[in-house]
């Protein structure tokens, strides 16, 4: 067998001309605590993500994720759906709002509203949701403690596309989670947390490479 060289194994380097790949442009939307919107800025700073979040969009005037913005110095806009007649309105003002940002994906990280087609046709097939079960089981509201009323095992967390149909779009990541003979809905929702800060960033990122390669 013949000895290849040293040049031969050599990948050639890109041109020092080649424009640096743009980062994500992301608007996240959240209700509450925001840990998710936190690990979500927290792995951009530490350069884990090729992506940036232009603007926090949340709904609750309390939610604790606005303190969370602030504190990264992330731009946050509060739309409180009660000030609007129809679900479609409050949609119609998200979506201006992450227009003005920028905005190329919409992360849903502890979004407490059912979206409608006017968010979904304006960023089609780029909304997320972070949901707190292995879909397709356990879905819409308290899926932990929709997961310990069943019984199971072994429960977890999916991203996934938004589709009109509630938490059933195409799964983008998915972790499982065991369930202990000792859990309560926030013990077990603690752990379930710590996998969902790690597919969060693991389905971004994919969607950040794809994104890399589309524009090659």
């Amino acid at each position: 067998m013949p000895i290849m060289s040293a040049e031969a194994l050599v990948v050639p380097t890109a041109p020092a001309t080649a424009p640096a790949p743009s980062p994500l442009r992301l608007g996240v939307l959240a209700s509450g605590n925001g840990s998710n919107f936190a690990a979500l800025a927290a792995a951009i700073a530490q350069g884990e993500l090729a992506a940036q979040i232009q603007v926090l969009i949340y709904n609750n005037p309390n939610a604790f994720v606005a303190q969370r913005a602030k504190q990264w110095r992330i731009p946050s806009v509060l739309l409180n759906h009660r000030h609007y007649p129809s679900r479609e309105s409050f949609d119609a003002a998200i979506v201006e709002t992450l227009k003005a940002y920028g905005v190329e994906w919409v992360v849903m990280a502890g979004w407490m509203r059912i979206v409608t087609p006017v968010l979904l046709n304006a960023y089609p097939q780029r909304v997320i949701n972070l949901h707190p079960s292995l879909l397709p089981s356990f879905r819409g509201l308290h899926a932990v403690e929709q997961a310990l009323a069943a019984g199971v095992k072994i429960t977890g967390c999916t991203v996934h596309l938004v589709t009109e149909e509630l938490d059933s779009g195409p799964i983008l990541a998915q972790a499982a989670v065991p369930v202990l003979p000792e859990d309560t809905p926030a013990t077990l929702h603690a752990r379930i947390q710590v996998q969902e800060h790690r597919i969060l960033k693991l389905a971004i990122s994919h969607i950040a490479a794809q994104q890399i390669q589309t524009s090659c």
